[in-house]
């Protein structure tokens, strides 16, 4: 794979997963997340952290569900990769949350792990279909 096409995957996959996020974290579920964490709710985003992530997520992504899913020439491995990336990322933060942090509301846990084994499964799905279709 050429720089280049590594570069365009990159922003292709940053694109979808943030759009598709931040619909979800603005618009969509937004009300939900204010229910359940109320006053642990920052009064501002801290974007230079939220992109942080981002950046290191969609790497992630790339490396252990994109690029050998690609070399597979096996969409049905980018989705499955991608949805057991999130499965495992999603539950890290969330049960540590839970684990450590007075008052983590448990409902929140399940749905914030199922939403990232989607969320993930979905952006490598697309980003392999994106190169294969585009790239290749």
């Amino acid at each position: 794979m050429k720089n280049r096409d590594q570069i365009i995957l990159f922003l292709f996959s940053l694109t979808a997963f943030l759009v598709i996020d931040l619909l979800w974290l603005g618009i969509i579920a937004r009300d939900f997340y204010f229910e359940f964490l109320g006053d642990l709710l920052a009064v501002k985003t801290n974007w230079s952290a939220a992109f942080v992530f981002y950046f290191i997520y969609i790497i992630g992504i790339l490396h252990f569900s994109v690029i050998p899913s690609i070399k597979e020439e096996n969409r049905v491995m980018a989705f499955k990769n991608g949805a057991f990336l999130g499965f495992l990322c999603y539950s890290t933060f969330e049960l540590t949350a839970l684990a450590l942090l007075r008052n983590w509301p448990e409902g929140l846990v399940w749905i914030d792990i199922l939403w990232g084994t989607v969320l993930t499964s979905v952006v490598a799905g697309m980003s392999y279909i994106f190169y294969m279709k585009l790239l290749k």
